[in-house]
């Protein structure tokens, strides 16, 4: 794909109400794609296909893929995040527990789009020889967010008995993301959810909990 590098060569439409809606729209089915595809074979033509705006749509938002890619990461980091929270945070629900909802909703997701989407952040982790070096510390940054997230879960876990006091919230939720982002590639491989439930079933057979 050849890359133009100028940009805003006129506005594009307005949809209706007077909201631009243009760049979202963008963003979703890039989104959509990459999670699918992962970014080395996406092309913008296939973005603005999905999206069904012109080119010059494209371009007056992004100056190239690159840019566009990060600006999808940054969106799908903030959804994620809020996905989490959702979850992990909920104090009406025992903290490991919140974890187990939070893997049934994950895996509920994937079955309904059968197994072709998994992570967007471990799709792109795994083409880092394809990609500059300013992705590889965006998507290390996302990862680290997502282990802080499930590390409090983890501590509050700890907290009220549910793991043993010299339990390591840290490296559990380290532990767990690594795993668990395996666990995802080898689903859509085999398209089902054994995978997932297996690596699961072992994470928690492992955690240090009380007596």
């Amino acid at each position: 794909m050849t890359e133009i590098n100028i940009r805003r060569r006129g506005r594009p439409p307005r949809q209706e109400g007077g909201r631009d809606q243009t760049r979202e729209v963008l963003m979703r089915a890039g989104t959509e794609i990459l999670t699918e595809h992962g970014f080395a074979s996406t092309g913008i033509d296939l973005v603005l296909k999905r999206a069904g705006v012109p080119k010059g749509s494209f371009y007056y938002y992004f100056s190239s893929k690159e840019e566009f890619g990060a600006a999808v990461i940054e969106r799908y980091a903030s959804y994620f995040a809020r996905k989490l929270d959702r979850w992990l945070l909920d104090e009406s629900t025992p903290p490991l527990a919140r974890l187990s909802a939070f893997v049934a909703d994950a895996k509920a997701g994937m079955s309904r789009f059968e197994f072709r989407r998994g992570c967007l952040i471990g799709n792109l982790g795994q083409e880092l020889g394809a990609l500059n070096e300013g992705y590889r510390v965006q998507l290390e940054a996302v990862f680290c967010d997502w282990q802080q997230r499930l590390a409090a879960c983890f501590e509050a876990a700890r907290t009220c008995g549910e793991l043993t006091p010299d339990a390591d919230p840290a490296m559990l939720a380290e532990f767990f993301w690594i795993g668990w982002e395996g666990a995802v590639l080898r689903a859509k491989l085999v398209r089902n959810a054994d995978p997932l439930d297996r690596f699961y079933q072992g994470f928690l057979a492992a955690l240090p909990r009380m007596a």
